[in-house]
């Protein structure tokens, strides 16, 4: 190995390290790390300034395509577009959340279902899974978390087998589409997939488990939802969901563009909108209808996060350049001997039990380049294959431990802060399998449809 290979893989090593030991913030981990590959591994191991300008990206900027494609495409070095859009919807999410709409849609269900216990714990689940769809399950889980503790108090019941489903939900219905969860927007925008691409492919995998998990997920927590519910509820004693709507204008306006969010996504591959281009418009649009809280939304964006991505890409890009990806995709193919089947297995099953104790994003850029050299150099299998095959690994494999991804960490925060700690052994007891057999689902899915 050179110089430059050997400080690309101390330097995306001691970065994963960091981020899973989490005793320093993971945006400075990452960042750091970026600095180090620009000036330690191409700056002065390679001396290659045209390294630096290609993983900087910044002229992606200024041509047509990064803003209106046509033709597929793949990006290198920082993923610009996909930084973009996550702020774009930060944005929005944070406006819609300010008008009080994820309380309000919570409350509307549970009065649907006349605060019936059981009836609430399959329709929240259902509803975490079609809100992480479009939504970050971050903020889905934070919502629906907080909003399953207050009505445990109001029922009288435990709400742990409930966020546990629903923590579950997410993860899963984030896998559904390219905008679902950080993973799948790596992916599409690194390899030029659409929303519709990932919804026929991904979508249909998930729609599959979703039907699987909830019945899984039901019997698992039987005894426990069965014993606590209740016949009738006194509805009177409980909020209204109106009152969760902190203001009507905006809850109308943020509905619309939410809306609107959903139809520029589902299109963009007919109107050949790229996500940097729809990230932009829902931003713009959802500040100016904010007037004089648009600041206040900006200042609510997580910006740690996007500071993040930019110097993950950065590393990842380090290990793309001095040839490290191409080193483990040709160890991938001899491992496998070739065979495409056993190639697909060792990808989504490697990628779900990796994102169970490390963080899936990370994974995803690092695994998208191995891919791509797979596909280029082993006969009989589509990019596309194995694309599904990571992503799925990736976004269902986090689904099995309390830290393997952001929405397990959230919804037991909130649980636990409301006095409902949830420990290693309670959570990996009920969801372990749970992702076991919907990832043996998955894995059999893709044979199926692909091979």
């Amino acid at each position: 190995m050179t110089a430059a290979q050997i400080f690309a893989v101390i330097i995306f090593a001691a970065m994963f390290l960091m981020i899973v030991m989490d005793k320093i913030e993971r945006h400075l981990v990452t960042l750091g790390s970026g600095v180090l590959t620009l000036t330690v591994v191409f700056g002065i191991c390679m001396k290659n300034g045209s390294a630096v300008w290609n993983t900087l990206a910044l002229e992606g900027f200024t041509k047509k395509e990064f803003w209106y494609q046509v033709s597929e495409s793949e990006s290198k070095g920082i993923n610009w577009a996909t930084i973009i859009f996550i702020a774009g919807m930060m944005i929005m999410v944070e406006g819609m959340a300010k008008a009080g709409f994820f309380r309000w849609l919570c409350m509307r269900i549970a009065y649907l279902v006349k605060c019936r216990t059981i009836p609430i714990f399959i329709t929240f689940m259902i509803m975490s899974a079609v809100l992480s769809m479009f939504i970050d399950s971050i903020t889905v889980i934070m919502f629906l978390a907080a909003v399953t503790i207050e009505l445990a108090q109001l029922l009288k019941f435990n709400p742990v087998p409930m966020i546990l489903s629903e923590i579950f939900c997410a993860n899963l219905g984030g896998s559904a589409t390219m905008c679902g969860d950080p993973p799948n927007i790596i992916v599409g925008t690194s390899l030029g997939y659409s929303f519709g691409d990932f919804l026929t492919n991904t979508g249909l995998a998930a729609g599959i488990s979703l039907i699987i998990s909830v019945v899984f997920l039901y019997f698992s927590f039987k005894k426990e939802i069965v014993g606590e519910s209740s016949g009738s509820v006194d509805m009177s004693k409980f909020p209204k969901p109106s009152e969760a709507i902190t203001n009507k204008r905006d809850f109308i306006i943020s509905s619309l563009i939410f809306a609107c969010a959903v139809v520029l996504l589902v299109t963009h591959a007919t109107t050949h909108l790229t996500v940097a281009s729809i990230g932009v418009f829902i931003a713009a649009v959802t500040l100016i209808t904010s007037g004089k809280h648009a600041p206040e939304l900006l200042k609510k964006v997580d910006y740690k996060t996007l500071i993040f991505f930019i110097g993950l890409f950065i590393v990842v890009s380090g290990l793309e350049e001095t040839g490290i990806l191409e080193l483990i995709a040709d160890f991938i193919k001899k491992i496998s001997g070739g065979n495409v089947m056993l190639m697909v297995t060792i990808i989504l099953w490697v990628s779900a039990i990796a994102s169970a104790f490390v963080d899936n994003i990370p994974f995803a850029a690092t695994m998208v380049p191995v891919i791509q050299s797979l596909a280029e150099t082993t006969s009989g299998i589509q990019l596309t294959t194995l694309a599904w095959a990571l992503s799925i690994g990736t976004d269902i494999g986090g689904s099995a431990t309390p830290i393997g991804a952001s929405a397990n960490v959230v919804g037991t925060s909130v649980a636990a802060k409301n006095g409902y700690p949830i420990g290693w052994g309670k959570y990996c007891r009920k969801i372990a399998p749970a992702t076991v057999l919907v990832l043996a689902v998955s894995t059999v899915y893709i044979f199926v449809r692909y091979l």
